[in-house]
């Protein structure tokens, strides 16, 4: 997103490109679509710098959304946010997904996000489809690339729950 540009802007912009609607229905679309993402229009004059990493993510889900599309390509959208922010922008497009009926193909590297999110999983390796299946309660793959995929995720013998083979560590500003 252009740092320079409003929210009210780089939501007006793909309307202005891809639908044939007057200012005023822009206007009223980009407030509409604004709602479907659980923002108000208090965000419409601000610029990306102002938003927070969550506020960020559903501006361009409102901006995608804006002009109706039937597949909407997710690739790693939610990888660079904190879990609380990626569960709940998981229940944001599961709901947008139902409301609006627009297919995603999701790309991750992440097998806990394709657990909660998506109803088929393909793998690639080298760019070629090397394994596809539906997504059930355990998802096991057969696929060289697949188990990798599955072996970079760590199950708590407690909990038996998933975390990241490679845990992200916080940096201290101690000295050592």
């Amino acid at each position: 997103m252009n740092p320079r540009k409003t929210v009210r802007e780089i939501l007006r912009e793909p309307m202005r490109h891809l639908l044939s609607l007057k200012k005023a229905e822009q206007l009223a679309r980009t407030s509409e679509m604004l709602k479907a993402v659980d923002l108000d229009d208090s965000v419409l004059d601000k610029r990306p710098p102002q938003l927070s990493g969550g506020q960020l993510q559903r501006v361009c889900l409102a901006r995608a959304l804006a002009v109706e599309p039937k597949l909407l390509i997710l690739d790693e959208a939610v990888s660079n946010l904190d879990l609380v922010l990626q569960a709940g922008v998981i229940r944001l497009l599961k709901k947008l997904q139902q409301q609006f009926g627009t297919a995603c193909l999701f790309i991750t590297h992440d097998l806990r996000l394709v657990e909660r999110f998506c109803q088929r999983v393909m793998v690639m390796d080298n760019g070629q489809i090397v394994e596809t299946q539906v997504v059930g309660d355990k998802l096991t793959f057969s696929s060289d690339a697949g188990r990798v995929l599955q072996n970079a995720v760590l199950i708590c013998r407690h909990t038996h729950t998933t975390a990241p083979a490679f845990p992200v560590r916080r940096r201290t500003t101690e000295k050592v």
